[in-house]
């Protein structure tokens, strides 16, 4: 059965490629012709010509449909290693109610994935294989980052800084900002701005009053929107005055072009700008929420259920993060999609001891929702395959540093005077790891001026070491002056009489 939809697929793409290739050639049939090599061997890479009756499966071209099978291009993904990113965004003219997000995963009766779904993934998994040493393979997302948890750096990017809409992946920071600005048992009544928002909704109701940590289980499992501003409007007094956190604390962690405008992640904008971040900002986001044990525990959570405060209104809600049950060591994670955005994925996992971190905006547009899987799939592939921890200190070279104008008691007037630095570096520094690929070794630079001024006293600062990998500083640490040199002087030269003399 696999065989034959592997089969079917590379014949229904070759068939939508000689069409349009026709049609843009006015008819002449030249240009087609030399492609028929180069179909035929797709089809035969299948395996499965002889599964394929003759027209069988193309059903009179059927599923053409007026080229309406080919999604603006993204089934020419499959069987064919071509990915643009102007037939990836096309996907977003074909979105209606582009005001409501709904997120793919998150939709009714989703929860468990069907089975057509998990043989589509199976399909994408092995079509996007090709994990090396030096990338992950061909991506679907616009943007990706895979970042090290640790030490935040960025292992691999495909347009990591470019600025995208982010959908619901903006809930992680909704959901940070609330846990470090109220406790879990505060009420929160719910407004009637909250109760308006649109899909997805736990579809709670104006006036209505509920624990802050239930309405949190109910933002970062099911996503709900309507959640999103209860807890905003609680927190911050307004959306835009929590808008305002919320990009306060992008700027703290270290974000460089992060623009929040709705703690949901609608499309929407104000006068700074459209909602939006990127793929590193967004990495670095969950790379800062992770250290908060609540958080973890929030989004590791699979099933949750609750009440309003009056016991009234009873909810059961069951975790959106499919990647929970494709694979261990998944600490957190967030989906989200928008007709801008397209569908986003953040999430943490801990293999082998290495905790990685992956962000993807754009990653397809409906009926893509896999796309992430397999994005996500591959750059964990390659982390955990080229990277390992290696401790990366080596004890440096320090040369010695003349002192000008400096005297010395021992060798008397005249003499050059020469001191070399000395540093005291704690064991856990120089025992300290980082994930590193094979050929990848960490440049000591030792910064030492030519020559000093005396007076100069023992334990004074002359200079330092710094660690750099690609230009980015991993540790600096000061070098010290040995012993102190007195200035050759009057008061020495006093001094050193009346010592001489009286002993």
């Amino acid at each position: 059965m696999k065989i034959r939809q592997i089969a079917a697929v590379s014949v229904l793409t070759a068939a939508m490629v000689v069409s349009q290739v026709s049609s843009a050639a006015g008819g002449d049939m030249s240009q087609v012709v030399q492609m028929v090599p180069d179909l035929v061997e797709m089809v035969k890479s299948t395996q499965a010509g002889a599964e394929i009756q003759t027209g069988t499966n193309l059903q009179t071209g059927a599923g053409l449909q007026a080229g309406a099978g080919l999604q603006a291009g993204a089934d020419l993904e499959t069987g064919i290693n071509v990915q643009t990113e102007t037939n990836v965004q096309a996907g977003a003219n074909v979105q209606t109610g582009k005001d409501t997000q709904i997120e793919g995963d998150m939709q009714t009766g989703a929860d468990t994935q069907t089975t057509a779904e998990t043989e589509t993934d199976t399909l994408i998994q092995t079509l996007a294989d090709g994990v090396s040493e030096d990338s992950p393979g061909n991506l679907y997302a616009l943007s990706a980052v895979l970042m090290d948890a640790d030490s935040g750096r960025v292992l691999y990017e495909k347009d990591g800084e470019v600025p995208r809409a982010n959908a619901s992946t903006t809930k992680v920071m909704t959901c940070i900002l609330a846990l470090e600005n109220a406790p879990g048992d505060d009420y929160v009544t719910v407004s009637a701005n909250a109760a308006a928002q649109p899909d997805v909704q736990l579809n709670i109701r104006e006036g209505e009053q509920y624990y802050l940590e239930d309405l949190l289980y109910s933002l970062m499992l099911k996503s709900h929107n309507d959640s999103a501003v209860a807890i905003a409007e609680h927190i911050g007094g307004s959306v835009a005055g929590f808008a305002k956190m919320m990009n306060d604390k992008a700027k703290e962690i270290g974000c460089t072009d992060t623009h929040f405008v709705t703690p949901n992640g609608l499309d929407a904008k104000d006068s700074g700008g459209e909602h939006h971040t990127t793929a590193r900002d967004l990495a670095l986001i969950m790379r800062y929420a992770i250290r908060n044990k609540t958080f973890l525990h929030i989004t590791e959570t699979k099933d949750y259920t609750f009440s309003d405060i009056s016991k009234k209104r009873q909810f059961s809600i069951h975790n959106a993060n499919a990647l929970l049950d494709m694979r261990d060591g998944v600490l957190s994670g967030k989906t989200g999609f928008t007709g801008n955005a397209g569908y986003c994925y953040v999430c943490a996992c801990e293999e082998n001891g290495k905790t990685f971190i992956v962000a993807l905006l754009g990653c397809g547009w409906p009926n893509h929702k896999t796309y992430k899987w397999s994005d996500t799939k591959a750059l964990l592939s390659y982390g955990n395959t080229n990277y390992s921890y290696r401790t990366y200190w080596s004890e440096p070279t320090l040369k010695n540093i003349k002192v000008e104008g400096g005297v010395s008691d021992t060798l008397g007037v005249g003499v050059p005077i020469y001191l070399t630095g000395t540093y005291n570096i704690p064991p856990e520094e120089k025992t300290k790891k980082l994930l590193l690929k094979a050929d990848e070794k960490p440049e000591c630079r030792v910064t030492l001026p030519n020559t000093l001024e005396a007076p100069v006293r023992k334990g004074q600062q002359i200079g330092k070491i710094t660690y750099y990998l690609d230009e980015q500083k991993l540790g600096e640490y000061p070098i010290l002056a040995e012993k102190s040199v007195e200035k050759l002087n009057f008061t020495w030269c006093v001094n050193k009489v009346f010592h001489d003399f009286f002993h």
